[in-house]
């Protein structure tokens, strides 16, 4: 059996009608990310040195971009649950770039990432400009994330992470990593956080692949942003909120990561089985 890597994904051929729509509307989406970015950037002159880390602010214009983005795409984002007001972190699964915009149009949220995304074409300098957080593989950074994790978390900054490590398909959950989950029992903050998962679910245009919106292993971002740029019926995002825990309520790093896992993967299947009826 092949491995699910390696199963490309068919696209349907687009004529001169998507095109033109590609190409609009990739120009619209382009003004208003960067419009936005500027507008952050000059905000974020006069935000630093009041509030320091602290961005009472900026969140608000990355949210309100990610939120226009969809509209501007066609593609509907369906809400089930709620978003916590508690102080914490949320954990999702990690399906496509489009899981950026996505769960930033319905909370404000800072992503944890892979150091290499920094130095990615325009969408590394994006993640800089919104407050992502990045991590590095080597074992000897850790204390030195930690540390930086933590700040970000008293500094009520929520972030966001995607513990399966690498996105997918969109039709499954990996097993999670629960390194990171480390960062939620030092100094106390157990007693203080709680984490919300989260499953993020895409169901694709009617007659297409399952795995339309999925982008994973060697796929690039440019033909992948431009086939979604030129589908003209899309398909839809589904976000479901789950309960949130309070970290306390678990005994280790191990066993928080293996209930947000069962939650987030019990959720996706749901969601991709309400729409398969």
């Amino acid at each position: 059996m092949s491995d699910w890597r390696e199963v490309p994904i068919q696209s349907p051929r687009f004529g001169p009608l998507n095109w033109l729509v590609a190409i609009l509307r990739g120009l619209v989406l382009g003004a208003v990310t960067f419009g936005g970015l500027a507008v952050l950037l000059a905000l974020r002159l006069i935000e630093r040195p009041l509030f320091g880390l602290a961005r009472p602010w900026t969140p608000f214009i990355t949210q309100a971009v990610c939120r226009a983005a969809f509209p501007i795409l066609g593609l509907p984002v369906q809400v089930r649950g709620k978003a916590m007001a508690h102080r914490g972190a949320v954990v999702a699964n990690h399906a496509s770039w489009l899981d950026i915009f996505a769960l930033n149009a319905v909370q404000r949220v800072y992503f944890v990432s892979k150091s290499e995304v920094a130095d990615w074409a325009l969408i590394g300098w994006l993640a800089r400009a919104t407050g992502t957080v990045f991590i590095a593989r080597k074992g000897t950074e850790a204390k030195r994330q930690q540390a930086i994790f933590e700040a970000r978390l008293r500094a009520n900054h929520r972030l966001l992470f995607f513990p399966e490590g690498t996105s997918t398909d969109a039709l499954r959950v990996l097993p999670f990593k629960s390194t990171l989950f480390a960062a939620f029992y030092s100094h106390g903050l157990d007693h203080i956080l709680q984490i919300q998962p989260v499953s993020v679910v895409y169901h694709a245009p009617k007659g297409q692949d399952r795995r339309y919106y999925g982008w994973w292993g060697e796929m690039a971002f440019a033909p992948h942003l431009l086939h979604t740029l030129a589908t003209l019926r899309q398909g839809r995002v589904e976000i479901v909120f789950h309960p949130p825990v309070p970290v306390d309520s678990f005994a280790s790093r191990k066993e928080l990561a293996a209930h947000c896992e069962a939650v987030i993967r019990a959720g996706h299947a749901q969601a991709l089985a309400r729409a398969a009826v």
